[in-house]
């Protein structure tokens, strides 16, 4: 799929040194091999990539191996925010989820997102509880 001169694709091949260098962009920490570690327990993601083959959209669909999955990590690179590639980026993973057979995905999110994943993307708030752990 095509958004702009960004293609998206869902479950191609992402490195662990393309995606710590998205989050580094995005202004995250990235943790070495953490890529590596989690792409094998997820349902899917969608890579989303320049003309020349960088990485600048990204999501992760975690699941519970049945009808529930997690929406997590979606990044966009600095250079492509504000032109609409982070929702298409979830836009695609949600159609992926539906095509795979879940029934709900869900994502957390903060306040500063709220006109983003409920306005642009389509979520519907809810009620969750939440235990911090460290």
């Amino acid at each position: 799929m095509q958004h702009n001169d960004v293609t998206l694709t869902w479950r191609s091949i992402i490195s662990d040194d393309e995606l710590a260098g998205l989050t580094a962009a995005h202004g995250g920490s990235p943790e070495p091999g953490w890529w590596d570690r989690i792409s094998p327990h997820s349902l899917g993601w969608v890579a989303g990539r320049a003309p020349g083959g960088e990485l600048v959209g990204f999501v992760n669909v975690a699941w519970d191996g049945a009808d529930h999955a997690f929406l997590i990590d979606a990044k966009t690179h600095p250079t492509y925010q504000h032109r609409g590639l982070g929702t298409a980026v979830v836009r695609y993973a949600v159609d992926a989820v539906r095509s795979a057979g879940c029934e709900w995905l869900f994502v957390d999110y903060g306040e500063d997102m709220v006109p983003f994943y409920e306005g642009a993307c389509g979520f519907r708030p809810t009620h969750a509880g939440l235990v911090r752990l460290r």
